[in-house]
C-alpha cells in the first residue's frame, strides 16, 4: 500500500478523524493527518484471500469471531499520539464487536489478529503498526511480505517472502516467527489453519 496525505497543518483527534472520514477510499489517521491508503490489485487479492481463509475457520469450527477488511482501530504512539490504524484483515471477538452493533466499525478495543500486507510503506508495518498494536494488547499480528521488500536486517539474506506471526506472551510482549517456502504457518487464533505463504503467493 502507499499512503497519500490529504491534510495539511491540522492535528485531528481520532474522534475528529471519524467524523471527517472521506467516503472515497481507504484512510488512517497518522501524526494527526489523514492519510489516504492505496493498494494495488495483488495486495487487495492476498488481503482477500486471507479474509476467506479465517472465515473458513470461523464457520467450519464455530469460533466467536468477526473477520473483515473493514476495521478501524485507535492505537497510541510510544509518545502517546493516536493515531487510526486500518488492518488489511481484522479478527475480533464477537463479543467485542456486538457490544455496540449501532456504533461505526471504530474499535478501541484490541483484536484478537491484525494482518498487515506488506508494500513500499513497509516501515510502517514493521515498525511503527508492530509498536502500537503491542500496545494496544492485539493478541496475534501477522506481517506478510510477500514481495520480500523489507530490509535484510528483517529478512535476512538472500531476501525471501516471509509472514512473521507475532504472539503477545505473559508480559504483554511480542514474540515472533517467521515462515517461509512451504512452512506451516502457526496462528494461536486458528490453530488447525493449513497455510503456507507458497499458498499466498499463489494467490
Amino acid at each position: 500500500m502507499t499512503a497519500i496525505s490529504t491534510q495539511s497543518k491540522q492535528t485531528l483527534t481520532f474522534e475528529q478523524f471519524l467524523a471527517q472520514y472521506p467516503d472515497d477510499g481507504r484512510y488512517e489517521l497518522v501524526d494527526g493527518e489523514i492519510v489516504k491508503i492505496l493498494a494495488t490489485r495483488q495486495h487487495d487479492d492476498i488481503a482477500d484471500f486471507l479474509n476467506k481463509r479465517f472465515d473458513r475457520e470461523v464457520d467450519r469450527l464455530s469460533l466467536n469471531y468477526k473477520v473483515s477488511g473493514r476495521i478501524m482501530i485507535a492505537t497510541l504512539t510510544k509518545n502517546g499520539k493516536e493515531q487510526g490504524r486500518f488492518p488489511d484483515v481484522s479478527v475480533v471477538s464477537l463479543d467485542v464487536w456486538r457490544a455496540n452493533r449501532s456504533a461505526y466499525s471504530a474499535l478501541r478495543e484490541p483484536l484478537q489478529l491484525a494482518v498487515e500486507v506488506v508494500s513500499t510503506n513497509w516501515e510502517d508495518d514493521y515498525i511503527d503498526k508492530l509498536d502500537e498494536y503491542q500496545r494496544l494488547g492485539i493478541r496475534e499480528y501477522w506481517i506478510v511480505d510477500y514481495l520480500a521488500i523489507g530490509s535484510r536486517d528483517y529478512l535476512g539474506n538472500p531476501k525471501l517472502p516471509t509472514v512473521f506471526v507475532y504472539q503477545l506472551d505473559e508480559n504483554g510482549d511480542y514474540q515472533v516467527t517467521a515462515y517461509r517456502g512451504n512452512d506451516r504457518i502457526g496462528s494461536a487464533t486458528f490453530p488447525e489453519l493449513e497455510l503456507t505463504i507458497e499458498d499466498i503467493l499463489r494467490v
